[in-house]
């Protein structure tokens, strides 16, 4: 063993960082995906997917209740499912993958994601466009392909930056996604709160809501009304509930958040998850039908083809077009992120930069076509279809091979370079869950689940009459000594590295964080509760309106600034420590 070792080491350190484990100085704790989750899920396209449940004619205590159940559904997956495969490993999926299933199954998934993962990015930078047109007096894009040749430049200017970004500046968009999180849900929050007396005054004549009877009154009969934008009977409570669940099965059920949770240091950041789903998918839903239906009445057009940029500016002012820009770039970056991630692994002589710059283009181009953000709601399930199989076969290879007496990797140490019951599982898994679909046995927000036990049975039968069964000592041991020497190369990092937390606990420091906290958060909030609860009648209500559209864009300014701050000065701090300290500090 020792005559390898150096050997192995020269080939450990020409490896790619993105196919080895995360090394443990670079691991988080549950903070960090806390913020991660909800710069993310709370999106732009929220402002669609919310917008869709009115039009598909929810009722409100379906909406209250599926949607708790659904999303509180999706945040258990990510804690039960991803997060320990990702902290056991701590690889992507794509390298877990390609170590499992070989070239051939990699490929094909790799490419999958891709595909899905361009088309989310798209549709995240075309969300981002339909606010930037408003500046540029471009006309709306109510057609499922662009109408305006403006619209076109405008989009690949929109996606030339997130591209940019996302190639080169990757790094330093996530810290300030890290800081656009309280703030993003503090504004889909409120920019309900501003509407909800506008649509009072249209059912009871009044603007004020006295308790919260009053407010399902309200949103009963104006917004989540059952009655679909058809004039029938809306969608009830278990189709909500399976679309909020369903909503991320390819990140849970189907591991690609394996990328992200790979660098937890507990099992607890799987509950962190909440924040994207509670808030994202909860709150933000809720917020964005309101602010949708309100939208739609007072432009008098239908909510199906009533744009995010209409919807946030109304609802609150300068600020909406903030918000939708700002949460439009940092989902699109974290998807281009991954789909770049997935085409370095099917191509791997590219860096991840070069990857993501080809996945860019075509992102760029697809981002011209509205019909992309309009198809959220199918893209994300259908995509979950298509990907949460491969995750079945993951789950049983990891989970179950173990415990039947199995042999984990065992097509790599058999030299199998096409693992064929991968591929037969994948294949047949799909038909099954399409086929499903087709004979409409169950709604399709819930073929996920059936679709994704019978990959694990499959591939279990399939994989221990391949091989599975069989032992291979050799193999698994030059693989024991693998992993050895690559966590004795990351322990020598982590001695020259500063992985210490550091609490910045200077005067200035709290002062900038009490700025971005009073000014930023506390100011808007304080704003919208005095248009809620201090508006009597309509003359009031406008002008407290208009208050709130004033001051919120400078509390925006203020919070971006003061926020940036606190991070540099933080980072500072952290890079001053010289490495004895930090190993001191830890």
């Amino acid at each position: 063993m020792a005559s390898t070792a150096p050997d192995l080491d020269r080939q450990i350190a020409h490896m790619d960082d993105e196919l080895l484990p995360v090394p443990r100085h670079k691991l988080h704790r549950w903070p960090h995906f806390a913020g991660l989750y909800a710069a993310e899920h709370v999106a732009a396209t929220e402002f669609v997917i919310g917008a869709t449940f009115v039009a598909l004619g929810a009722g409100i205590w379906d909406i209250l209740l599926g949607l708790l159940i659904g999303n509180g559904l999706a945040v258990l997956s990510f804690w039960l499912i991803t997060t320990p495969i990702a902290i056991e490993t701590r690889l992507s999926l794509f390298t877990y993958l390609h170590r499992i299933a070989g070239d051939s199954m990699s490929r094909l998934y790799n490419w999958a994601n891709v595909i899905i993962f361009t088309a989310i990015s798209a549709a995240m930078i075309t969300v981002s466009a339909t606010a930037v047109r408003l500046l540029f007096d471009i006309p709306a894009q109510t057609q499922a392909y662009p109408t305006s040749f403006e619209f076109i430049l405008l989009a690949l200017a929109v996606a030339a930056i997130v591209v940019l970004v996302a190639v080169y500046g990757f790094n330093a968009l996530t810290e300030f996604a890290s800081i656009c999180a309280p703030w993003l849900m503090l504004m889909f929050t409120v920019g309900g709160m501003v509407l909800l007396p506008e649509l009072a005054e249209s059912v009871t004549g009044e603007t004020s809501l006295n308790s919260f009877s009053s407010f399902i009154d309200v949103a009963g009969s104006t917004v989540f009304t059952g009655i679909n934008s058809q004039g029938e009977a809306g969608i009830g409570i278990w189709e909500v509930i399976g679309f909020s669940w369903a909503a991320n099965t390819f990140s849970h059920f189907g591991l690609i958040d394996m990328a992200l949770l790979r660098y937890a240091k507990r099992m607890r950041s799987g509950l962190a998850t909440s924040t994207g789903m509670m808030f994202g998918h909860y709150v933000a839903w809720i917020s964005a039908g309101l602010m949708g239906a309100a939208t739609a009445a007072v432009a008098g057009i239908s909510i199906d083809v009533l744009e995010p940029g209409e919807v946030a500016l109304h609802a609150l002012g300068a600020a909406g077009f903030v918000i939708v820009v700002v949460a439009g770039w940092t989902t699109a970056n974290a998807n281009l992120y991954r789909a770049g991630l997935a085409a370095q692994s099917a191509m791997p002589n590219l860096s991840r930069n070069k990857a993501t710059l080809a996945v860019g283009i075509c992102v760029a181009v697809l981002s011209c076509f509205p019909f992309v953000y309009r198809s959220m709601l199918p893209l994300l399930t259908y995509a979950g279809l298509v990907l949460v199989p491969v995750g079945g076969i993951i789950f049983a290879e990891h989970h179950l091979f173990p415990k039947l007496g199995f042999s984990r990797y065992w097509a790599r140490y058999k030299g199998v370079k096409h693992n064929t019951p991968a591929l037969a599982t994948w294949a047949l898994s799909l038909i099954f869950g399409f086929g499903l679909e087709m004979v409409d046995v169950i709604p399709f927000y819930y073929l996920f689940l059936p679709t994704w036990f019978v990959s694990i049975i499959l591939y279990t039968l399939k994989a221990r009459s391949a091989g599975a069964a069989d032992s291979y000592p050799k193999a698994e041991a030059a693989e024991r000594e693998f992993q050895e020497r690559v966590e004795a190369l990351h322990a020598k990092q982590a001695e020259t590295t500063n992985h210490a937390p550091v609490k910045d606990t200077s005067g200035l420091t709290k002062a900038i964080r009490a700025v971005w906290m009073v000014l930023g958060l506390a100011v808007p909030m304080v704003l919208a509760l005095r248009v809620l609860f201090g508006s009597p009648d309509l003359a009031s209500y406008e002008a407290n309106r208009e208050m709130f559209y004033d001051v919120t864009i400078w509390s925006t300014i203020i919070y971006f600034i003061f926020a940036y701050w606190e991070l540099q000065r933080s980072k500072a701090l952290f890079n001053k420590q010289s490495p004895k300290q930090a190993a001191t500090a830890s």
